[in-house]
């Protein structure tokens, strides 16, 4: 998951081990599971495998030679990653919570022969990725700390949350280290920005990972 506007967020179905891969014999579907703070793989080494999440958070990073880390991407149920960069991953990637991804040769993103279907889909889901980097490059770069965490919160209501009649209810795995990562923050200014939202009402805070938004009509405006 990349910051993207909140009316282009769109995810693939996400699978399961039951069927829902259309084209692929059931039987030969492999799954992995994670535990929380296990890698998945790590920056450099060869791309044989991306994955497809069905289950739990994974987060991308890449820590810069000074020590200073960047969190790339968060990867949801129906997100891809491990998509190869000359070959290679590009970032690491670890699990946030306990998870399971759907395990596809790097081979069906490169030809159709084996399984035009999820050719295509692996193709999508890669276009998908680029345009969502670009709205998540313009994020870091033009928007204030109020825009960028409102963003944040929109993009995760849109992908995870559910109504609580007028108003949406939504958990993150991450902690505010992690936010700060992604939108190129530090911890204290997430955490007054979270304060600022919640006095405005826009947000109310159940605790430090679940959050109810309030007026998403406004959550949205900011965001823009």
């Amino acid at each position: 998951m990349y910051i993207s506007n909140a009316s282009d967020v769109e995810t693939l179905p996400a699978p399961t081990t039951c069927g829902a891969l259309r084209g692929q014999n059931v039987n030969a579907v492999q799954t992995r599971a994670l535990k929380a703070s296990q890698n998945l793989f790590r920056e450099g080494d060869e791309v044989r495998h991306i994955y497809e999440v069905t289950h739990g958070v994974l987060r991308l990073t890449k820590v810069l030679e000074d020590g200073r880390r960047q969190v790339i991407a968060f990867g949801y149920p129906g997100d891809i990653v491990g998509f190869p960069q000359d070959g290679l991953y590009h970032a690491e990637c670890d699990a946030l919570s306990t998870a399971e991804v759907v395990v596809h040769s790097v081979t069906d993103l490169v030809s159709g022969d084996r399984n035009p279907e999820l050719h295509r889909r692996l193709v999508q889901a890669a276009l998908r990725e680029i345009g969502s980097m670009q709205d998540h490059f313009m994020m870091l770069g033009r928007k204030s700390a109020r825009e960028k965490t409102a963003s944040f919160l929109s993009v995760l209501m849109e992908r995870t949350g559910t109504s609580l009649g007028a108003y949406t209810h939504f958990e993150f795995p991450m902690n505010r280290a992690d936010i700060a990562d992604f939108l190129g923050l530090t911890v204290e200014t997430v955490s007054r920005t979270m304060t600022m939202l919640r006095k405005s009402k826009l947000i109310t805070l159940e605790n430090s990972k679940s959050v109810i938004v309030l007026d998403q009509k406004a959550l949205h405006d900011m965001a823009a």
